[in-house]
């Protein structure tokens, strides 16, 4: 199916890793004009040699935790695209905090989960207000079934999902769309690291070890009995961005293979 996102002008927040730069291929490969904003200059460069050949893409640094980087990476994105018609923002690192985490972990955290979300999603709403536009932003399925050894993740997560409702519902007559999207346990690079060392470490088969240690030891359910891929996520946030979804908005989206449902 064609997404119809053929020079349409996005930016991908947290776009040069994991599931954000698996949207930025996405999207890239439909077609689309895409800005990458990340942290890591290195990083920069390995994500744009990733992407499809002769897709144009391009990135600007820009850190989701200081909000006038942060404006100013969006307002060259903007400047460098001609404009802007959509945004993905993936951020919020996944940490084993508990309840009882000193109040400067759970600050940590807010100012990385949720206010980096609403600090891109700020700087982009004029740009999209002006023709209408999407937005994508990430929780996760947590949200829904809070793990106690992650409450300040699940719990700053949950904010974005609200926060997204609300940005769908006072903008929508305005022409922006914007939707939320859940992953479960997806196996970007650290997971994927981490299968191997399992592996090592336990003498379980590779190709088994995450699937045997979600279920027996992190007490993950998941009816398709395996983690996803980032790929995976990034199909589902490029649809999302293009106009196939064009009558979806204050959707809270899970994308995690039947995880405790």
């Amino acid at each position: 199916m064609d997404l119809e996102l053929r020079d349409k002008r996005l930016v991908v927040v947290g776009g040069t890793s994991g599931m954000g730069l698996a949207t930025a291929s996405v999207v890239a490969g439909e077609g689309a004009a895409v800005v990458l904003i990340g942290r890591s200059e290195a990083r920069a460069a390995e994500a744009l040699a990733s992407l499809p050949e002769g897709c144009g893409a391009s990135v600007v640094l820009g850190d989701v935790q200081d909000g006038p980087s942060l404006d100013r990476a969006m307002q060259a994105a903007v400047e460098t695209l001609g404009g802007l018609d959509g945004l993905a923002v993936f951020t919020g690192t996944l940490g084993h905090q508990s309840l009882d985490a000193a109040d400067e972990t759970w600050t940590a955290a807010f100012d990385d989960v949720l206010l980096g979300t609403v600090r891109a999603v700020r700087a982009a709403l004029p740009h999209l207000t002006a023709a209408g536009g999407t937005i994508v932003t990430t929780a996760a399925y947590s949200v829904r079934a809070p793990d106690a050894a992650r409450l300040p993740y699940a719990s700053l997560k949950a904010g974005v999902a609200a926060f997204t409702k609300g940005v769908a519902k006072d903008y929508g007559r305005r022409g922006v769309r914007a939707n939320c999207i859940c992953p479960g346990a997806i196996e970007t690079s650290a997971l994927h690291d981490m299968r191997g060392e399992l592996a090592k470490a336990r003498g379980i088969p590779y190709e088994e070890a995450l699937e045997r240690v979600m279920v027996c030891e992190w007490g993950l359910d998941v009816a398709l009995g395996r983690p996803g891929r980032p790929e995976e996520v990034g199909e589902l946030a490029a649809f999302l961005l293009s106009p196939r979804a064009d009558y979806l908005t204050g959707a809270l989206i899970n994308i995690d293979g039947g995880t405790w449902f």
